[in-house]
């Protein structure tokens, strides 16, 4: 199939652009390309372009069957700082990315959403897509909004599309300079000798996966007939701060320093995924990564940066 990628250089976007070429599919990437490209893979084609410039993205939809659309111009820090951000960027820019994809005749649009952020705290097990949606953020309600015009599209256009509520991804070729995600964050801050920032008493309860795994349910669903529109994707288990700086003691053999502050009002206190949806219809991946060993990757390649940034300065 050819397959575009929004935001295909991008943490996930880039090991899903790697997924699709190893099962054989034609790639096209569509990123604003900052840096060097990510990816592994060789795409048929890598097109710089603004998601929110509309000629831009028309010339990257013509001729696709399907689209990831995995970009967003905001984290939940930045869309916290400015509520207005995403009404401003990713909103409008996911509508417009339906419309040109109902006029370009795509066969399917797969959207990355946030499992992690969408329903809420949730005290008492993990959450299926039967829940009701409770964001509490910005970040969360605008992620909200683009699942539903992305529904309106398929009533009244007819665009087939999945939502993929992803919990909280992590591993290689994640930037923690970016404020998100929690491990990338504290290890970056370990390797440069700074104190772990931890945000009351190190309780909250995250549904943490590793990004080849997520990436393997990412296009598993890929040519086939879906039964619901939204599925869960996670791990399934839900681990909390103080379990993610064991595991990162345990890793690297440094004992991190902690720096405590209070819980801001939007953060949600516990939040774990049931993908038993996703299992039961595409099956489960194999061999997924263990919390310790993608924690171990992390740092390593965390490591394996600095050494060559060090190597070049050194030059």
């Amino acid at each position: 199939m050819r397959c575009l990628v929004i935001g295909g250089n991008g943490f996930i976007g880039s090991h899903v652009v790697d997924a699709l070429i190893e099962d054989g599919h034609e790639v096209t990437v569509f990123d604003r390309f900052d840096d060097d490209p990510t990816y592994v893979g060789a795409p048929a084609a890598e097109i710089v372009g603004d998601f929110l410039n509309n000629g831009d993205v028309r010339g990257a939809v013509k001729g696709q069957d399907v689209i990831y659309h995995l970009l967003s111009t905001t984290t939940p820090a930045t869309a916290e700082e400015d509520p207005l951000i995403d009404v401003r960027t990713n909103i409008p820019g996911s509508i417009d990315l339906f419309r040109e994809a109902v006029d370009a005749g795509v066969g399917h649009v797969y959207y990355a959403s946030s499992g992690g952020a969408i329903y809420g705290s949730h005290t008492e097990g993990a959450v299926s897509e039967e829940a009701v949606a409770a964001p509490v953020s910005p970040y969360a309600i605008g992620k909200l909004a683009i699942e539903q015009y992305l529904a309106y599209f398929e009533r009244k256009h007819g665009l087939r599309s999945t939502v993929f509520r992803i919990s909280n991804p992590y591993g290689p070729r994640q930037h923690a300079l970016r404020r998100q995600g929690v491990i990338p964050i504290f290890l970056r801050n370990l390797a440069d000798g700074r104190p772990l920032t931890v945000f009351g008493d190190g309780t909250m309860v995250r549904d943490y996966i590793y990004v080849t795994d997520l990436a393997a349910m990412l296009v598993t669903p890929l040519g086939r007939d879906a039964a619901h529109r939204v599925y869960n994707l996670g791990s399934g288990t839900g681990h909390s701060i103080n379990e993610i700086i064991d595991g990162i003691h345990q890793a690297t053999g440094i004992e991190p320093t902690l720096v405590r502050q209070q819980v801001p009002s939007t953060f949600v206190d516990r939040i774990t995924l049931d993908v038993s949806r996703f299992h039961a219809e595409f099956g489960a991946i194999a061999n997924p990564t263990t919390l310790l060993d993608g924690i171990v990757a992390t740092w390593n390649e965390i490591k394996a940066q600095d050494a060559a940034r060090r190597s070049v300065r050194a030059f």
